[in-house]
């Protein structure tokens, strides 16, 4: 995945992105051997070979998280209003790791973490198709003629919902809460609630507790893992084959 050359030396650690832009503008990095002085230069960094002062740039070692994410957690790297971000729960990372896809901020579970820039993107590609499973806590009873129109598409303001796949876990009469079970394979924002909220049932507690194959067995909230090596390739599998 090509990146610019300054984002690449900044990752390693060498400079801040703008001290790397002085630095391009110096004359003093190196692409395969020629010196680089335009700042919109973009280049391969596992393959490509790039120095500074004549010093070779390592890339970034790839790092693959599982985090399960709590409520009340921003899905950002940073937060201007001073909240909790999912950066914060792997703050001993060292390499600077990003979301694959949201997670809103009253929503808990399954999120993935990574630096892979080609997996993120194959992974959130709608033409792939990977599967998300909620658990969504809803009030009321919701009847099988409303969840018909979820399981076929139901329009909201960004256009008609893919079919979702719905089961119904658990009716609590006393408390007047339905538990679904809801997979869908789009990213839209806020798809589940307001999807839930369009058939006049709206979610309580949402929490995501599958991505493709993965799930959150063994952690508790606010802990992650590393994906093993395995769960990383058939990952990379199922990004790579349409329609999964």
């Amino acid at each position: 995945m090509l990146e610019r050359l300054q984002k690449i030396i900044a990752q390693a650690g060498i400079a801040s992105r703008r001290e790397a832009e002085e630095l391009i503008k110096a004359g003093r990095v190196a692409v395969n051997g020629k010196i680089v002085t335009e700042l919109g230069t973009k280049v391969e960094p596992r393959r490509d070979r790039i120095t500074v002062d004549s010093k070779l740039v390592k890339a970034e070692k790839y790092r693959y998280i599982l985090l399960n994410k709590p409520k009340g957690v921003i899905t950002a790297l940073e937060d201007p209003r001073g909240r909790k971000t999912v950066a914060d729960l792997v703050a001993d990372i060292p390499e600077r790791i990003y979301p694959v896809g949201r997670l809103d901020y009253n929503t808990e579970g399954l999120l993935i973490m990574t630096n892979d820039g080609d997996l993120t993107y194959a992974l959130t590609h709608p033409s792939h198709e990977i599967t998300k499973t909620y658990l969504a806590k809803v009030h009321g009873c919701p009847p099988e003629e409303k969840l018909d129109k979820l399981r076929v598409g139901i329009k909201l303001e960004d256009g008609v919902t893919a079919p979702a796949k719905i089961n119904i876990i658990a009716i609590d009469q006393e408390r007047e809460l339905t538990t679904l079970e809801i997979a869908i394979h789009e990213g839209k924002n806020r798809e589940i609630r307001r999807m839930c909220e369009a058939i006049g049932y709206p979610v309580k507690n949402l929490k995501r507790i599958r991505f493709a194959f993965l799930t959150l067995e063994g952690l508790r909230r606010g802990q992650y893992r590393q994906l093993l090596a395995g769960e990383v390739e058939e990952l990379k599998r199922l990004s790579k084959k349409p329609n999964v």
